[in-house]
């Protein structure tokens, strides 16, 4: 898979450039990871963990497929990539409420609820941008920093496409993360980096091109040896039997021959061979880890709940209709610790 030099030198330091010190310090040293006894309750939007490793309540809003397609003159030479994710959500309609809205007032919204509840983070996994446009990644910037919460940013495909534009998918994504989506990451790896939030450590790793690279693979492997309970962050969910081709990432059906969107979205078809190993394998990996609470993701614009070897995947509605994910994670009260012994 063909690398720019950035990534070539960020991979490099990967185990380094996503962490805090004291992450750092604790994957140092190897646990043995005992499975983690998880009560997971879901209603609408949203979301309880509770866990005996969970010892001071986390606030989570989550937030995924806001579409945003802001643009001004600087977007001009790049209109023939852009003009029809440009048009795409415009208007929609409220998720809850069915009133109309847009992305821009959607995206507001949620920031709003944010600090309305004090969240501990933001998590933005992807699609926030209906293209790269430097007038939406600067509106949305300026929108974070207003909230005074700390957020974790992932890419999702459609974050660094101009539809059209010629390359690989690797190589537009690392392009285009260099040129304009760079900031959101605040100094870490744009493909894998690791946020540890009291004592719960939130993965972010990029399947915006549906596959997981050898890097990416080794740093979760190297997460779940810490034995830190973690949250897993991507933008395309993870197979899971009985869901759509969408489901990409692992999908075993995945592949050209059940690419039907790749002339739509003018970009390289999947290939004919599936997936990689390294993306399979990364699908056995997170599903075996013993340390992992849950994985949250988006990019199917519908809200769904999918458990494999016990372990859930939560897709949030698309932001850009006001959908996002009202996450806390919780200690046991004593009266429910009974549902675990």
């Amino acid at each position: 898979m063909k690398r720019r030099p950035f990534f070539k030198k960020t991979a490099a330091t990967l185990m380094g450039m996503g962490l805090t010190s004291e992450a750092f310090s604790n994957t140092s040293e190897k646990k043995t990871a005992k499975p983690l006894k998880v009560c997971t309750t879901v209603e609408q939007e949203k979301v309880f963990f509770y866990a005996e490793v969970i010892h001071e309540s986390i606030k989570v809003v989550h937030i995924a497929d806001t579409h945003l397609f802001r643009d001004d003159d600087r977007g001009i030479p790049y209109q023939e990539y852009s003009g029809r994710m440009a048009k795409a959500y415009n208007r929609t309609t409220h998720f809850k409420t069915l009133a109309q809205t847009n992305p821009e007032e959607a995206f507001e919204e949620t920031l709003a609820f944010a600090k309305k509840v004090n969240a501990d983070v933001i998590t933005l996994v992807g699609d926030i941008f209906s293209f790269p446009s430097e007038a939406a990644i600067e509106w949305v910037l300026s929108k974070l920093k207003e909230t005074g919460i700390p957020y974790i940013y992932v890419a999702g495909n459609h974050d660094w496409h101009y539809e059209g534009m010629e390359g690989s998918l690797e190589d537009l994504r690392d392009t285009w993360i260099q040129k304009r989506l760079l900031p959101l990451y605040q100094g870490n790896h744009p493909l894998m980096a690791a946020y540890d939030i009291k004592g719960v450590r939130f993965l972010a790793i990029d399947n915006s091109t549906y596959q997981i690279n050898k890097e990416q693979l080794a740093f979760f492997k190297e997460h779940v040896t810490s034995g830190v309970p973690l949250v897993l962050l991507v933008h395309i969910p993870l197979y899971a039997p009985g869901k759509s081709i969408s489901f990409g990432c692992g999908n075993p059906n995945w592949g050209a021959a059940t690419d039907r969107n790749f002339k739509l979205e003018r970009r390289p078809k999947w290939p004919e061979e599936g997936h990689a190993a390294t993306t399979l394998n990364f699908h056995k990996e997170v599903f075996n880890a013993p340390n992992l609470l849950g994985i949250f993701t988006g990019h199917i614009h519908q809200n769904s709940l999918e458990t494999i070897k016990g372990k859930p995947q939560i897709v949030s509605d698309d932001n850009a209709s006001g959908g996002y994910l009202d996450i806390s994670f919780l200690p046991f009260a004593e009266q429910d610790r009974q549902l675990i012994s």
